[in-house]
């Protein structure tokens, strides 16, 4: 006879967690928590699952994430009652001057009571309590609306400024809400940090630090640790968030590329947000400036992309002829002029191809040719010719505006003034280099390095300059938290219009891509809080949209957790008939088309008021507009009008845009017009 033993170990190592999403909370007498466990009883033919339920989401919305098998999360999916199951997915954490920049300065006009009664609730990697930013003096006791907690952990402490904080992950450093990687306190200050007068980088970007809302109150939801943000945290943060009531919350994170809606938790939890009247706030991701590179695409979230400013951080490289290379870096480090030889990357290799040597790839230099000199690499080489022993380096950079902070000694150029420089090197024996200095400037961890050097990089500051969308999100979410202060009772789309239609448009000629690159444009905090025309959704317009666009009703449920249905007719309705503030249709390319848009828009402006159309466009295009006038007699009263726009050829990937304005002499309200023959595979 033989014997077969099988291991559950084995079984175990093939576990791994899953998100069984069970939709909206049931009325009535109803447990969350113990439904899920009957529900793995169930799947697992056992009693005791107390080791595979990760987690419970029971304040906002239902489900559970759990470690199960690939094959017990498709057995499981087909339970009753159960919406979804997915894997867990890992995210990642995608600024004093950029305020005054954009026009809002110190002086402009506030309304400090209902300011002090926002709530901004940001989902990161968490927050650093003891930061001047987050100080609570002359905070009066938290809004009586809110209904969360500080449950930050050991040695953590709220106020009335911080009045609330969870956490949800454990990181290498504490199982608390503290914030080890500075991320969260950085967009957290940003948004609604006090007033910090000499703050400073190292005597860089010196001034007063502030948010754009400095009245108003945080809550911080740490759903990131050092090593990234999961489905299921992100989801629990959400849970929590929405049932303690923000008024909006800002996440600087994605998923690292574009997915279906209901496979993509940030959007699963921005939707049960906007249903309970919470705007969210993402930001686009940084994977390029290539169309379709956005990450956050749920039409019921803001999106932002990141834009520069009038501040640039440089490092200069002086060589001995005179000529000065104006390269980019935020260096907190002087050579005071001293004289340093210069040897390039190639040149300093006995182990490696030339290639990896010209990259000073890890490994590739020899310490004793390096040592107390500057290493030229053709490619971002720091923390390879740091830890190499070299005194500094100077590095190529595709990046034609940002700094980003260095370990030691260093530049970044671009191409050709790399190139200048090699010329320079193979002419000469003897170089010097003198290195002082968009980045935004705002409050920062002590416990995490300035650079993304971690582990060698020892400073500790409290206020550091960062760059990305990550930077952009907090921004708008301080901007539409101003506009609420105006406007407590808009929805979450009428605020989101707001911002879209009065925002300034970027010169296209600087951006090929157009609002590919930048949507409507930059926000302009001023203009948005009197917009004079909003594109106000109505209950169930999300999910007409999401049936307009294919999903069948069974995958509408999985975001909504309703009992959600398309109305009759929906396979006739287009998507571009969302009422969104902007206007975009996907073209086939070399034919000649005509596409229609109808929108409706709400008069929140001046009571008596006649709008009227006009339209600059591109040669491509012909657009016209139906009516051309739009009279209102009342405040709230809707008006509806048709866009046709006609094009006789598109090349295949490109687009052709245009824009549309209507002005009552008051209040310019521009919606950007955009046909595209970009190939898409969304459903």
């Amino acid at each position: 006879m033989i014997c077969i033993s099988f291991s559950s170990a084995a079984v175990e190592e093939d576990r791994k967690i899953y998100i069984a999403y069970l939709g909206s909370l049931p009325d009535g007498d109803y447990i969350p928590t113990s439904h899920h466990f009957s529900l793995l009883q169930a799947l697992l033919k056992q009693s005791s699952v107390e080791n595979y339920l990760i987690r419970s989401y029971r304040r906002s919305f239902n489900g559970f994430a759990a470690k199960l098998t690939d094959e017990e999360a498709k057995k499981l999916a087909s339970f009753k009652g159960v919406v979804s199951v997915f894997p867990n997915k890992v995210y990642h954490l995608q600024t004093t001057r950029s305020w005054d920049f954009m026009g809002f300065n110190q002086t402009v006009e506030r309304n400090a009571t209902a300011e002090s009664n926002v709530i901004i609730g940001v989902i990161d990697s968490g927050i650093w309590p003891e930061s001047d930013s987050f100080s609570d003096e002359g905070f009066g006791p938290p809004p009586q609306k809110w209904k969360g907690s500080c449950k930050g952990g050991q040695n953590f402490t709220c106020n009335n400024k911080l009045i609330g904080a969870r956490f949800y992950v454990k990181d290498s450093v504490t199982e608390s809400a503290r914030d080890i990687v500075g991320h969260g306190s950085h967009t957290a200050s940003t948004a609604a940090g006090n007033h910090v007068g000499n703050a400073s980088f190292y005597g860089l970007a010196e001034g007063t630090a502030r948010g754009g809302v400095p009245s108003a109150r945080i809550a911080a939801y740490k759903v990131c640790s050092d090593e990234g943000c999961t489905s299921e945290n992100i989801l629990a943060g959400f849970d929590d968030a929405i049932a303690d009531g923000v008024d909006l919350l800002t996440v600087s994170l994605g998923p690292g590329g574009s997915y279906e809606f209901y496979e993509d938790s940030i959007a699963i939890g921005a939707f049960h947000a906007a249903e309970k009247g919470i705007l969210v706030v993402q930001a686009a991701g940084n994977s390029g400036k290539r169309a379709r590179m956005v990450e956050s695409v749920a039409p019921w979230i803001l999106t932002v992309a990141a834009s520069t400013t009038d501040r640039y951080f440089i490092g200069k490289v002086v060589l001995g002829n005179g000529e000065t290379l104006t390269g980019l870096s935020v260096n907190s480090f002087s050579l005071n002029g001293t004289k340093v030889p210069l040897v390039y990357g190639r040149q300093t290799s006995t182990d490696c191809n030339e290639h990896a040597a010209r990259f000073c790839n890890n490994d590739c230099l020899n310490t004793s040719l390096i040592k107390n000199k500057i290493v030229v690499c053709d490619d971002m080489g720091l923390e390879a010719t740091r830890d190499a022993g070299a005194l500094g380096s100077i590095v190529l950079t595709s990046y034609q505006n940002i700094s980003f902070v260095v370990p030691f000694p260093a530049s970044a150029l671009k191409a050709d003034d790399l190139e200048s420089l090699h010329s320079y090197l193979n002419s000469t024996k003897y170089p010097d280099i003198s290195a002082p200095g968009v980045n935004i400037l705002a409050a920062y961890s002590p416990a995490a390095p300035p650079s993304e050097d971690f582990g060698k990089d020892r400073r500790q500051v409290k206020y550091n300059i960062l760059s990305g969308t990550s930077m952009a999100c907090p921004h708008v979410a301080a901007v539409a938290a101003y506009v609420k202060t105006f406007h407590p009772d808009w929805s979450p789309s009428a605020i989101k219009s707001a911002l879209i239609t009065t925002a300034t448009r970027l010169d296209p000629a600087k951006n090929p891509d157009g609002e590919f690159s930048y949507g409507s444009g930059h926000v302009n905090p001023i203009k948005a809080i009197n917009p004079g025309l909003v594109y106000d959704n109505v209950e169930g317009d999300n999910i007409r949209l999401l049936c307009s666009i294919g999903y069948s009703e069974d995958k509408i449920r999985i975001i909504s957790g309703t009992n959600s249905s398309c109305p009759k007719n929906s396979s006739k309705t287009l998507p571009r008939d969302f009422n969104y503030p902007t206007l975009t249709a996907l073209v086939e390319d070399g034919a000649s088309f005509t596409v229609n848009f109808r929108r409706t828009v709400t008069n929140v402006g001046v009571a008596t008021s006649t709008y009227n159309a006009t339209i600059s466009s591109s040669a491509k295009l012909e657009v016209t507009v139906i009516p051309q006038v739009l009279s209102f007699k009342t405040l709230w009263e809707k008006k509806s009008y048709n866009v046709t726009v006609k094009v006789n050829f598109l090349a295949v990937w490109s687009m052709a845009s245009a824009s549309l304005t209507w002005s009552d002499g008051i209040h310019d309200v521009r919606s950007p017009i955009v046909t595209h023959t970009y190939a898409t595979t969304a459903v």
